[in-house]
């Protein structure tokens, strides 16, 4: 018995969002069916995120095609999409449609902007959605541009977990109500919520936050990111004064406990003295060194 076996979902998404989110939600036993439009090379998405998953074609451009869905929606208990807003509509299978014939139906609609508001009817990916959000902004260097995180935070953070999330919330709605509902899913509203912390630093100081001039992102000695001598780096996150003081001990640098937080000269002198530091031994060697030591450290893999 699987905690979410007893749940049918039909996933209309594609590319990133919607996949990984029935992927979730599939690993713990939903099941799931994907719909595609045949011959759609994007139909499952990335390869391993099709996992636990049955799938089908279905024109949906034809009267057959959405008379099929519909009859599949009227015993579904979770349909996802991914389309821009109005297209289910067009289409003849939004929420209101299926819902006249079930009215257990749960819906996530998962698009950049929401179903509602100026942005609306906006095409974008996962770099528009943070830079609109705020959060590219807070990525980079001090004094350098804006830099792409790597992974895809605004699609997997501000969407594809929040709609699993809205989606269990329904769920658990439906067990006191009997009653589905409509689950409006923004990847730029789930993306702003990412900005907490740098608004807790505002709301303290009354200071904008800075590109690689806070305490998360570089502007410490005891939270950052120093290369090593074989070109590789490594990650120090010594935040607690506890932490802190026992990487300082470590290299013999009693002077530095007290001054973790310093922003004069003693931060530059921090910061000057570590980056030297871990220039003199390979990641290999560090790890050896400082693995097991209670500071907060690890590789960059």
């Amino acid at each position: 018995m699987t905690a979410l076996g007893h749940l049918k979902m039909l996933d209309l998404s594609r590319q990133l969002p919607g996949p990984f989110c029935s992927t979730v939600l599939a690993d713990l036993g939903m099941d799931v069916l994907v719909v595609s439009v045949p011959n759609d090379p994007f139909a499952l998405g990335i390869p391993f995120l099709a996992r636990n998953k049955r799938s089908m074609t279905l024109n949906l451009k034809t009267d057959a095609g959405r008379e099929i869905f519909r009859r599949l929606a009227a015993g579904a208990d979770v349909v996802l999409e991914g389309f821009r807003p109005g297209v289910t509509a067009r289409l003849g299978i939004d929420y209101e449609t299926l819902r006249a014939s079930n009215p257990r139906l749960i819906y996530c609609s998962i698009s950049g902007y929401g179903q509602d508001g100026p942005y609306r009817d906006r095409v974008g990916h996962d770099i528009n959605y943070l830079g609109y959000a705020g959060v590219l902004n807070f990525i980079g260097a001090a004094g350098g541009p804006p830099v792409l995180p790597g992974v895809q935070i605004a699609d997997i953070g501000g969407g594809a977990l929040l709609a699993a999330v809205g989606i269990l919330a329904a769920v658990a709605a439906r067990e006191r109500t009997g009653q589905g509902q409509f689950v409006d899913v923004a990847m730029l509203d789930g993306s702003v919520a990412w900005n907490v912390y740098h608004l807790l630093m505002f709301q303290l100081s009354g200071r904008l936050p800075q590109r690689g001039g806070e305490q998360l992102t570089g502007r410490h000695a005891c939270y950052n990111v120093y290369e090593t001598r074989d070109g590789r780096h490594v990650t120090v996150g010594a935040y607690e004064p506890h932490f802190w003081a026992t990487l300082c001990r470590h290299f013999g640098r009693e002077d530095f406990v007290a001054s973790q937080w310093d922003d004069g000269a003693k931060r530059e002198e921090m910061l000057d003295f570590f980056r030297a530091a871990f220039r003199e031994k390979t990641l290999a060697e560090w790890m050896r060194e400082l693995g097991d030591k209670a500071i907060c450290f690890g590789p960059v893999n």
